[in-house]
């Protein structure tokens, strides 16, 4: 006899929905006890004195990590200056709070009720956990995390101010700013989401194509063209030998299609996020052609951000909401609570996708499709850092690929929108010599960029549009 409905039986209610009062169906009973019990724990572990203290320190080493690349120099400015001096001096990394006050205070809020969108991947992690583990309530703050259809919805609801903050592909806050594909309007991005978090994921006829010279006429997906997805798939197909514009076809389809195109055959690939990557593995459609962390090591993939009317009208409400995302950041880069955050972000609300797949994209053990099970645990990573050398390398290929016509000034457009500015002003001020931070050198496919150089970086690739 069945465990969920007994029509037969005069002592138990006859119900289609759970036995438990809740609304979700019978079969779905155990996986909401697991998520309840994924999110208690966290929820523990997130109000335990332990991680309070790391907590506060990741948000503090964060912050003066990003003005302080290199150790060297950030060990000679306070030997010189001392502590006292120091925090006084970098106390504005964000142009509205001192660190210490980033940390710890909670000033009064300008506004309360905020909504936030968001696209279901894993890269949002940050974001979307900070919901259920009640983050933003902690803040002070009554929020609600968006399911969004796509990029572009994303971009317009921001525009219109329909949204407060949002979760944006790492190029899209400059594209904007610069009125590329859209109406101008200034963004700002105060965190990275997450860094690495991608694939190339190729349809299961392709097996013996694993060399790109091979895909001459292959139709590719990637989820917006102010994309790193679109960015490396060029960058990656250009580098053995074909044209992205010319030798391939290039297509913007939503993360939640693209699975579903690659099974049609509407595709041959995607460079896409995840969980749709694994998901393709899962769905026996597709397998993982690389990782994108092994074309760059750390790269930005989605970014945290929102307008900068909004932080200058709502600075302590972006605070707050800083502070919540920082946190949530902190708990998801420890390898220890990835499993759970699985099972908190993988029901219909959030990712709506199977708990196993959201898994093997966190914890970085995954079966990629060719019949091998890999162990990657830096996959998906969270580092919240927003390099200003990361903005400049994104405005070089938008450079490169024509969406960005005549002279670029990066540096200018790189400091206006990452949000690593601020402290340096404070430091003149002071009398300080600002450290040359927020612009360290990073390879992509072993070729170093240098962000002092950028059109010699753009004028070096044979392929190109310019």
């Amino acid at each position: 006899m069945s465990s969920y409905f007994d029509p037969y039986d005069a002592d138990r209610p006859l119900r289609l929905s759970c036995a438990c009062g809740q609304d979700h169906a019978p079969h779905e009973h155990d996986a909401a006890l697991s998520r309840d019990a994924a999110v208690h724990e966290l929820t523990q572990r997130s109000e335990s004195e332990d991680f309070a203290s790391y907590s506060r320190e990741f948000i503090e080493a964060s912050l003066v990590k990003a003005l302080f690349p290199q150790d060297a120099v950030r060990r000679r400015f306070l030997r010189a200056v001392g502590k006292g001096t120091a925090l006084a001096a970098i106390g504005s990394v964000l142009p509205t709070m001192s660190l210490q006050a980033m940390a710890e205070e909670a000033a009064p809020l300008e506004k309360k009720e905020l909504k936030i969108g968001f696209i279901p991947i894993t890269c949002a992690t940050p974001l979307i956990m900070a919901h259920p583990l009640g983050f933003y309530k902690k803040q002070g703050l009554d929020v609600s995390v968006v399911k969004t259809a796509g990029w572009a919805l994303i971009r317009d609801k921001m525009i219109n101010k329909e949204y407060d903050a949002t979760h944006f592909l790492s190029p899209m806050p400059l594209s904007i700013s610069m009125g590329l594909g859209s109406t101008a309007k200034p963004m700002h991005v105060a965190t990275i989401q997450n860094t690495n978090g991608q694939a190339i994921t190729l349809a299961m006829k392709h097996k013996d194509k694993r060399d790109p010279k091979d895909w001459k006429g292959f139709k590719f997906a990637v989820p917006f063209e102010y994309s790193m997805h679109n960015f490396l798939l060029r960058y990656y197909v250009a580098e053995h030998g074909l044209d992205p514009d010319k030798d391939i076809q290039i297509r913007v389809v939503p993360p939640p299609e693209m699975v579903a195109n690659l099974r049609a055959g509407n595709i041959d690939g995607y460079l896409g996020p995840d969980p749709f990557n694994q998901r393709a593995v899962f769905e026996e459609v597709g397998f993982i052609h690389l990782l994108t962390k092994e074309i760059w090591e750390g790269h930005p993939c989605c970014a945290f951000g929102t307008s900068a009317e909004f932080i200058a009208q709502n600075p302590n409400t972006f605070a707050a909401l800083y502070r919540a995302v920082l946190t949530s950041a902190a708990m998801a880069r420890q390898a220890k609570n990835r499993e759970l955050i699985a099972k908190v972000i993988a029901p219909k609300e959030y990712l709506n996708q199977p708990e196993a797949v959201v898994a093997q994209v966190l914890t970085g053990r995954f079966a990629d499709g060719l019949g091998n099970v890999r162990n990657v645990p830096d996959r998906a990573d969270f580092n919240p850092i927003p390099w200003q050398s990361m903005a400049v390398w994104m405005l070089t290929q938008m450079k490169r690929w024509g969406y960005v016509k005549g002279d670029v000034n990066y540096k200018q457009l790189a400091e206006k929108v990452f949000l690593l500015t601020e402290a340096k002003k404070h430091m003149k001020a002071l009398g300080e010599t600002a450290p040359e931070g927020a612009y360290p050198g990073f390879k992509v496919m072993g070729k170093a960029f240098d962000p002092a150089k950028p059109d010699a970086y753009v004028n070096s690739f044979a392929i190109k549009r310019t």
